[in-house]
């Protein structure tokens, strides 16, 4: 006899429950606040029970990414599309996109995934009208003035033939002046849009699912003085102003750690490390940054330290969460006056024997802007019989490395070796641009060193996901 596989609901907030119930009443919903506080989920409740009824036939599911739409939506820890449809339906391609092929009580339905954070992230979406428009992380999609080639836009636009449109937007708060909010969200709000408008702000505390304990443990996660705590854990739209790193410039001494050679005293024995490039030019210097990371729980070489990661932390005042391990900025170079390609290159030999002497690395993650000298790099380790690979760095989101480098920091997982000068300053000195209110923008005008951080990150960014 075969069973039956059922979703492992948890309780639902009354104030999840009228948000569900009032949606299909309205022709677009936004759900902003807090992560964790169950906003896709709600919208993926909502989507599933407008394709039953709908008798339109294709339908859109956007994210910054294609992946990030397919995992928050089509997934969504077990609550997504291809849950709630379980049984009804399958992954495939419909003219070359990601699609979910879904058999509903009104017909099958066809759900388009697509990325909408690029600028010709359009181009994906043109060719079909859409019925429902799902969206994830709304302000991570690309908007412009022109209406041909904003995504959000362009989706928009596509509903118009549909019979029965609905738009569910979420997003995490942003700055108060995004353009989200102004051209959109709050617009919509005033002039009550045509259709019917349903808006809910969610805080982490509106998900009924998350104990005391677990609430304490994600928000331990975070500088409680940090914009990232203001928007993921209080729900508000916070402008990003002042200091990146505050935690790091209050108390410096929390995250720098002392060695040898020998990788003493550092916090977890390093398991491997990978060396992240900026290539300078103009007001910027050349930098490379080897990070390393640490096992998690592992002996520390000297026995005048704590033995796992985890007491280290706390004997610099430090809670969090170690079991994935640490990363430290183990060694650095930096050169700001003009080189030719060659003298870097051997500058850059140099540096990856120096750090090859010492720990285990394999990996060269480069600014990819720069892929003549990026072949410079590999011509001259090849001639230096260096066995490391060097290729071009992801390049993610400036905000989404600065942020994995705050949780870090909030998780006491995130070190500096003492030497590494130029990278302590650049934490310490690292601000948001005035200049740019609207926008979460790091001041980059040659008043602060921003080239060792794009180093750092660089190594950083492939371990993001595990991390984290």
């Amino acid at each position: 006899m075969g069973k039956t596989a059922t979703i492992p609901w948890g309780a639902f907030s009354d104030k999840h429950k009228r948000y569900i119930k009032e949606a299909l009443k309205h022709r677009m919903c936004v759900a902003e606040g807090a992560i964790r506080s169950g906003k896709t989920i709600d919208h993926c409740i909502i989507a599933a029970a407008y394709l039953e009824r709908t008798p339109d036939r294709f339908h859109l599911a956007s994210g910054a990414t294609i992946a990030n739409a397919k995992l928050n939506i089509g997934v969504c820890n077990g609550f997504g599309l291809e849950n709630l449809f379980r049984g009804r339906c399958r992954w495939g391609k419909y003219r070359d996109n990601e699609a979910l092929f879904i058999r509903t009580h009104t017909g099958e339905k066809i759900v388009i995934f697509a990325g909408g954070g690029r600028a010709d992230s359009y181009r994906r979406i043109l060719g079909n009208s859409y019925g429902l428009w799902i969206a994830t992380e709304i302000n991570e999609h690309y908007d412009c003035a022109d209406s041909r080639t904003s995504f959000v836009k362009v989706a928009s636009g596509r509903q118009i033939a549909a019979r029965q449109p609905l738009t569910l937007w979420d997003l995490n708060p942003c700055g108060p002046g995004a353009p989200i909010y102004r051209d959109y969200i709050d617009k919509y709000r005033k002039d009550r849009l045509a259709g019917g408008y349903l808006y809910e702000h969610f805080t982490i505390r509106d998900n009924a699912t998350i104990t005391p304990e677990r609430l304490r443990e994600i928000e331990s996660r975070y500088d409680v003085n940090s914009v990232w705590y203001r928007r993921d854990i209080l729900g508000e739209r916070a402008a990003a102003e002042g200091l990146i790193y505050r935690q790091f410039a209050d108390n410096p001494e929390r995250f720098i750690v002392d060695g040898t050679a020998e990788g003493q005293a550092l916090p977890g024995r390093v398991r491997s490390a990978a060396i992240g490039v900026d290539f300078g030019g103009g007001t910027s210097a050349h930098a490379f940054c080897c990070l390393g990371f640490t096992a998690g729980g592992a002996a520390i070489n000297s026995p005048s330290r704590p033995a796992t990661v985890s007491a280290f932390a706390e004997s610099h005042g430090i809670v969090g969460n170690s079991s994935r391990g640490a990363v430290v900025v183990l060694d650095e170079y930096r050169q700001g006056e003009a080189l030719t390609p060659n003298a870097l290159a051997a500058d850059f030999v140099e540096f990856v024997q120096r750090c090859q002497a010492r720990w285990l690395v394999t990996d060269v993650w480069c600014d990819s802007a720069e892929q003549t000298l990026i072949n410079g790099l590999r011509a001259a380790a090849a001639a230096a019989r260096l066995p490391v690979n060097i290729g071009s760095a992801l390049k993610k989101p400036i905000n989404d490395r600065i942020r994995a480098t705050c949780l870090l920091m909030g998780e006491g997982r995130f070190f500096v070796h003492r030497d590494c000068r130029d990278t302590i300053d650049a934490l310490l000195n690292a601000v948001w641009d005035r200049g740019k209110p609207t926008q979460d923008v790091r001041l980059d005008d040659g008043t602060t060193n921003i080239d060792s951080l794009d180093a750092m990150e660089y190594a950083l960014e492939r371990e993001i996901a595990y991390l984290l």
